[in-house]
């Protein structure tokens, strides 16, 4: 019988080798998940801040686009539910741009507000989040975060077009991630984060359009009316300053020395 040490033998090598090629490759890219990328150039910011505003108004665009808002105004009222101790049953995406989340709780209270809120609330507070990250120069921490919070919503989604959405915008998102070249990362994600703040502003505009021409009341402001003491007027006033002030702020993060 012949007995081989693991350090005479080529295989057990050749494995402590790869062995440790890859832990040098997880640090490696825990080292880039946080490396700090330097700003695109000040036209290129204002230009893809430009392009999304006219994504929001030019409306043959902002009928596809706005799916990214609806994915984050579902997402947000999700995970608020969970957070307030909800159970999330799951979401629907659908493709006029609408969306439903269903959630089990107490009819009123608490929880049952914050969720409600986060609808309309949550594109702006993303955007500004994300915002920040830019202006630190940690733009592969934002495309990797952005693809966290996709695939973990992707798992309540609950119908066909819904879960395509989802797909697809994921695998974009990880394709920029994976291959794009670091200055198309920074241009696209500036065009990302501009389009959340902006696009965030019109869906409270037309909710309060439908609420004119309709007397169908099961909007979320006219639903955190039926269960607090104040109107749904107030609701699209309050969604509408939080979400213009975000983008104030963003934009002056995105921004700097610009004001």
């Amino acid at each position: 019988m012949r007995v081989t040490s693991p350090t005479s033998s080529g295989t057990p090598q050749r494995g402590l080798w790869l062995g440790k090629r890859s832990v040098e490759s997880l640090f490696g890219m825990f080292d880039q998940l946080f490396t700090t990328q330097p700003s695109p150039e000040y036209w290129i910011v204002v230009a893809t801040g430009v392009a999304a505003v006219a994504a929001v108004l030019v409306d043959v665009v902002w009928r596809r686009a706005r799916n990214v808002i609806t994915i984050a105004h579902e997402g947000g009222h999700a995970l608020v539910a969970l957070l307030t101790g909800r159970k999330l049953h799951g979401i629907r995406l659908h493709s006029d741009t609408s969306g439903v989340t269903f959630t089990r709780g107490r009819e009123r209270g608490l929880s049952a507000i914050l969720t409600l809120l986060a609808g309309y609330l949550a594109p702006a507070l993303v955007g500004l989040a994300l915002a920040w990250l830019l202006s630190r120069g940690q733009m592969v921490l934002l495309l990797w975060i952005s693809l966290a919070l996709l695939g973990a919503m992707a798992l309540f989604i609950r119908n066909l077009y819904g879960l395509v959405t989802m797909v697809v915008t994921g695998l974009l998102v990880f394709a920029v991630t994976w291959w794009a070249e670091p200055d198309v990362q920074g241009v696209l994600a500036y065009l990302g984060v501009w389009f959340l703040l902006v696009g965030a502003v019109r869906p409270v505009w037309e909710v309060h359009r439908q609420r004119l021409r309709s007397r169908n009341r099961t909007s979320d402001p006219d639903q955190l009316a039926g269960i607090t003491p104040l109107p749904a007027m107030v609701w699209l006033l309050f969604f509408a300053l939080v979400n213009v002030g975000c983008l104030a702020f963003g934009a002056r993060l995105l921004l700097p020395g610009l004001w």
